[in-house]
């Protein structure tokens, strides 16, 4: 399109000023492009139509849509109007014109995208004016060709050139190469219409009468193939295989045979005979040395059965199914809540305990934050000897959205809240109640602990509401949600440059936590050493009483806690942070494997008798001693489906001096949505499992050109995810649309080894755990608040032998190994001995030389 010319602007006097084009020699538009390079399209106002006589409808008509306009009027209507003339843009082409009058035509149907166009050269207006004749055969072509334009041209005859080609066509041609013969048959004029009898003869009694014309090659008639021009397209290749079985018709085939034994004069014969005594004495060393060459082995070994995986006698392995077991709701609240997370007990079978929150938007928070006030955030602790009744009910000043029990004491558990507050709880008192210790008469050292669901459903009706003892200051701690918290292991502690010491005191001690604030907090339960004194004032102050149904065990943490290192994650070179959803320490004690059932249990009833959260020392001593070979790498699941491998250690910024978090390891953007979960796997602890978006991804610390499997989009979006704990190669994966993706590794890589549903809404946490050899259960939570229990299949929970054997570590093979081999050297030394070809005194520098 044309430039747009500038208008003119009014002064304030009330006199009309004309503002020059910033550039007058600005490049007019043709239609160079369309190949008309002498067209100019143009917009003429109402206006200009008027002053020039070319009003549409009036002055131009379709049978005579031009007008010729003088190159003096144009210039006239310069000096008048100047830039606000609509010839403007094309005065360059005006002014260069060889002619007087310039033809304007006016374009009806909008050819060159505007009302009008110009011819700027003679021979195009003349083209215009005076349009060759078209052959009467070609008048139905007319409309088609451009009037102005197309030129006809007679093609031209040339001479013919060769360019070898009927070499090539003689050689193609088919000729005959053989000479032709010519065969003449002829018979008597008399025998012509004669009749003619038939009869039968017999072919071998008259000479002649039967000739055989059996086929043979002729060499005259051989051809000499050349050349042929074959096509094909690619197939696999065909192999014909066969083997030396014959096929025979099946039939049923027995043999009866009896043992040949010697007599007993043969016996006795064979006992006398000289040649077999002097035989085996030949060959009895031999066989010696050969059987002690061969590899021992047990004989009595049924390979029969070995064949086959064990069978058991609980569950059935066609079924692939989950069972519903059981289900939990909270009848009792006014709200509609959804569980945000779900942890099983780690000591206790059949309790579990789940954080239930509000199902309102960020607005709605908002708008309903003073009846929310009025409502307990509460985690309900729920037993499977009665779905109705929560047996206690842990409150909280904000909604929790992640929880974890202390690995040292089940008793002690800290969760996240909303509002970025850490809350602990000490459950200790209550023990008793959902312990079900019995001790009988007196107290007994040997204490046992029993599944809750043995205990009667009319001894826990009565709903227990447990207090909060501490939560971390809302000033210094997260700014947002709580999305992940982990404890960290007995064996370690790190400071507030991430340095990791020996743990001496043997209880977890420090927690980790990230937000959606961008920061990953490292947090220490122990009281902190003061810096000053404190005056004698607040020591009176801190004498205060505390609620009955407080514990005191926190009491130095409350309202004052706050974190000892926090980590931001930068993107670099923008302002902006990386956004943690989940985290996955190298040491994560989530997982409660069945082989440490028991030594959990002893610990928590020492814990529980020794209660060593109540007298905690200030934490980070001097005298500790570093651990230089531990891992401080950790991975990050982020809101924009990252998964970042960095390290919690600090460095200090050698321009400014302050500690900053170090550049991440690795980066990848893998998911296509918020990662919901970063999670090891129970039996390799470099192997992890991340979920986000519409797909899933399995990692392998140390391998940093990405992961090693990566799914593909799912149906739904997948909300949670989690490892089974006895088959490494399954793990679940929880969809919005309330089905459970079940993947077997073993099975199928590319897709789920099935799906089944499970509610009808959001599957919001997934959580399995084994409550015996034959029986696992997994917890299932949805949006609407309900818990399902499923019983998962024999199929999922008990691994194939070969998976077994991938279980152990590298360490474990070889001491495995190493014992074989050592056991297999004794069994050769008492071989040897009891053969006698070594004595025991040989022994000791027999094995020295093994």
């Amino acid at each position: 399109m044309a430039p747009k010319p500038q208008k003119r602007k009014i002064s304030k006097r009330g006199k009309n000023k004309i503002t020059l084009p910033v550039s007058e020699e600005a490049e007019p538009i043709n239609m160079e492009s369309m190949g008309h390079p002498e067209i100019y399209p143009l917009v003429l106002t109402t206006k200009t139509q008027e002053i020039f006589n070319c009003r549409v409808d009036e002055d131009i008509t379709d049978e005579q849509p031009y007008k010729l306009i003088r190159k003096e009027d144009i210039f006239a209507d310069f000096v008048n109007r100047a830039a606000v003339s609509d010839f403007y843009p094309v005065k360059k082409i005006i002014q260069e014109y060889p002619g007087d009058e310039l033809l304007l035509v006016y374009d009806k149907d909008f050819r060159y995208g505007l009302n009008f166009y110009l011819i700027g050269t003679e021979e195009g207006k003349e083209n215009y004016l005076n349009p060759l004749e078209v052959p009467e055969e070609q008048e139905e072509y007319k409309e088609h060709i451009p009037e102005d334009l197309y030129v006809y041209k007679p093609p031209v005859s040339k001479p013919w050139v060769s360019l070898g080609s009927e070499k090539e066509i003689d050689e193609e041609t088919v000729k005959e190469s053989t000479k032709q013969i010519t065969y003449m048959i002829s018979r008597k004029r008399s025998e012509f219409g004669a009749p003619i009898k038939f009869s039968d003869q017999n072919a071998s009694s008259v000479k002649d009468a039967y000739i055989e014309c059996t086929a043979y090659p002729d060499k005259n008639f051989t051809l000499k193939q050349l050349e042929r021009d074959v096509g094909m397209q690619v197939v696999p290749q065909i192999k014909d295989i066969s083997t030396q079985t014959r096929w025979t018709y099946p039939q049923n085939a027995t043999t009866q045979y009896h043992p040949r034994e010697f007599s007993e004069e043969e016996k006795k014969t064979l006992e006398q005979s000289k040649t077999l005594t002097d035989f085996l004495n030949n060959v009895s060393m031999s066989v010696e040395i050969a059987l002690q060459q061969n590899e021992i082995m047990n004989v009595f070994i049924d390979d029969w059965k070995r064949l086959a995986e064990e069978e058991g006698t609980f569950g059935d392995k066609t079924d692939t199914h989950l069972k519903e077991y059981q289900s939990f709701t909270d009848l009792h609240s006014p709200t509609e809540k959804m569980i945000t997370c779900v942890s099983w007990h780690p000591v206790i079978f059949g309790l579990i305990a789940v954080s239930v929150a509000v199902r309102l938007s960020f607005e709605e928070r908002v708008h309903f934050s003073g009846k929310l006030l009025l409502q307990p955030s509460l985690i309900l602790f729920w037993s499977f000897s009665d779905p109705i009744h929560p047996q206690l009910m842990l409150e909280s000043p904000d909604d929790i959205f992640c929880f974890e029990f202390c690995p040292s004491d089940p008793n002690i558990i800290a969760g996240g809240c909303i509002n970025g507050q850490i809350v602990m709880w000490d459950i200790t008192t209550h023990a008793d109640r959902i312990e079900n210790i019995k001790v009988g008469g007196s107290r007994s050292k040997k204490v046992t602990l029993k599944p809750l669901f043995l205990l009667e459903p009319e001894s826990n009706k009565e709903v227990m509401y447990i207090r909060h003892c501490a939560v971390s200051s809302i000033e210094n701690g997260h700014r947002k949600v709580i999305t992940d918290i982990h404890w960290l292991s007995d064996t370690f502690e790190i400071n507030r440059l991430g340095s990791v010491f020996e743990n001496r005191s043997g209880i977890s001690c420090q927690l980790a936590t990230c937000s959606a604030d961008c920061t990953i907090c490292f947090w220490d339960i122990r009281p902190q050493k003061a810096l000053t004194p404190q005056p004698t004032e607040k020591k009176k102050e801190e004498s205060i009483e505390i609620p009955f149904d407080v514990p005191s065990t926190f009491l130095h943490l409350d309202l004052s806690w706050k974190p000892f290192s926090k980590i931001r994650l930068s993107k670099g070179e923008t302002t902006l942070d990386h956004c943690p959803t989940k985290i996955s320490l190298s040491d994560d004690t989530l997982l409660y494997k069945e082989q440490d059932k028991a030594a959990a249990q002893d610990k928590a009833v020492k814990a529980g008798e020794a209660r060593p959260y109540q007298n905690l020392e200030e934490g980070l001593a001097n005298h500790l001693e570093p651990i230089d070979d531990f891992c401080t790498k950790f991975f990050v699941g982020t809101e924009e489906g990252e998964v970042i491998y960095t390290d919690w250690k600090m460095e200090r910024d050698p321009e400014t001096g302050r500690l900053m978090t170090k550049k991440p390891v690795s980066l990848y953007t893998v998911h296509d949505g918020a990662v919901h979960t970063v999670q090891r796997s129970p039996f390799y602890h470099d192997i992890i499992l991340t979920v986000g978006g519409w797909n899933v991804a399995i990692w392998k610390e140390g391998v940093m050109t990405g992961p090693l499997l990566q799914s593909c989009c799912a149906p739904k979006r997948y909300t949670s995810g989690h490892w089974s704990l006895t088959r490494p190669g399954v793990f679940y994966i929880g969809r919005e649309d309330g089905y459970l993706d079940i993947w077997d590794l073993l099975e199928k890589t590319h897709e789920p080894a099935q799906s089944q549903n499970i509610c009808i809404t959001m599957i919001t946490c997934v959580k399995p755990w084994t409550f015996s050899a034959k029986q696992q259960f997994i917890a299932v939570a949805d949006y609407f608040g309900t818990l399902h229990i499923l019983e998962i299949p024999w199929t999922l929970s008990h691994p194939s032998t070969n998976e077994k054997m991938h279980q152990k570590s590298k360490e474990q093979m070889e001491a495995e190994l190493k014992m074989e081999y050592e056991s297999y050297l004794e069994l050769e030394r008492n071989v040897l001995v009891n053969l006698g070809l070594i004595k025991v005194k040989e022994t000791m520098s027999y094995v020295e030389m093994v």
